[in-house]
């Protein structure tokens, strides 16, 4: 029987295709939206995508992890995604030389119909 052949996909922009881990510590998060401690919703993109990645940095660190920690992130939008704007913040917190996994997935709508996004992460530590 012949050896199955599989064709690598090209280089994604900002994101890894696959990610193996060894045994160790994994911390995932709840998802994380734009809402500040006062209840408040910044307006547009950057804004909003800029306060999520603050308010996932503040659970990773509850925790004890950190960003460069971070394999996987989810990220869910309730509207046509800017997605430079999404990247571009996205790569401030990042480890860019070693990006984790990421699905962006357009859904109905999120808990609140201000909300543009909301993202969800899962680390490992070794």
């Amino acid at each position: 029987m012949p050896e199955p052949t599989f064709s690598v996909p090209a280089h994604p922009a900002g994101y890894s295709h696959a990610v193996s881990l060894p045994a160790g510590r994994q911390v995932w998060t709840s998802g994380q939206i734009a809402v500040d401690a006062a209840g408040n919703v910044p307006a547009g993109w950057e804004a909003q995508t800029r306060l999520v990645f603050e308010n996932l940095g503040h659970a990773l660190s509850a925790v004890e992890a950190r960003w460069s920690e971070v394999v996987k992130l989810t990220i869910f939008v309730a509207a046509e995604p800017e997605l430079e704007t999404i990247r571009a913040v996205r790569d401030e917190f990042v480890d860019t030389s070693r990006p984790p996994t990421s699905s962006l997935v357009r859904v109905a709508g999120l808990v609140r119909p201000d909300l543009l996004l909301e993202v969800e992460a899962v680390a490992w530590q070794p």
